[in-house]
C-alpha cells in the first residue's frame, strides 16, 4: 500500500503513537518517511492510520516546509530549540577518574615523629636481627 506524498496520518505504534504526521517520501513498498509532530524518520505503513486530508508538499521536503504544511492542515508543530554551542572558557572541565595513589615506600631507619602529650605513646616492638 503506497501512501501519497503529503498524506496526513496518525501514528499508531511506538514512542510517537497518537501524533499526527505527514508522509514526505515513499522509501519502499512497506516503508515511508514521515515528519510532523513525530520525529522525522522511516515508518512502517502498518503503524500509520491515513486521514482524509492531503497537503501540497514536495518529495523530501525540509522541516520548515513541513511546518508550513502542518499549519495549513490545522495542527501546530512545537519548534524544537537547537542546542547552544558552549564556549570553552565557560564550559565546566570534564571529570576524570581519580588515579590510585602509588604505594608508600617505607624507609629504613626513618625518624619516628614525636607524639604530643595528649596522644598516647605506644612502644614500638623492636626487631631482632
Amino acid at each position: 500500500m503506497l501512501f501519497e506524498i503529503g498524506r496526513v496520518c496518525v501514528k499508531l505504534a511506538g514512542r510517537d503513537a497518537g501524533q499526527k504526521c505527514i508522509v514526505i517520501d515513499n522509501v519502499d513498498a512497506n516503508t515511508v518517511l514521515i515528519d510532523g509532530e513525530t520525529r522525522r524518520r522511516k515508518c512502517n505503513v502498518k503503524h500509520l492510520e491515513p486521514l482524509d486530508q492531503v497537503v501540497k508538499i514536495s518529495k523530501g521536503a525540509d522541516a520548515s516546509a513541513v511546518a508550513k504544511a502542518a499549519k495549513e492542515a490545522g495542527f501546530v508543530l512545537v519548534e524544537k530549540s537547537k542546542k547552544k554551542e558552549s564556549k570553552k572558557s565557560s564550559a565546566a572541565p570534564k571529570r576524570t577518574r581519580k588515579k590510585k595513589a602509588a604505594p608508600v615506600k617505607k624507609i629504613k631507619n626513618a625518624p619516628i615523629p614525636k607524639k604530643t602529650k595528649d596522644e598516647k605513646v605506644e612502644a614500638a616492638p623492636e626487631k631482632k636481627e
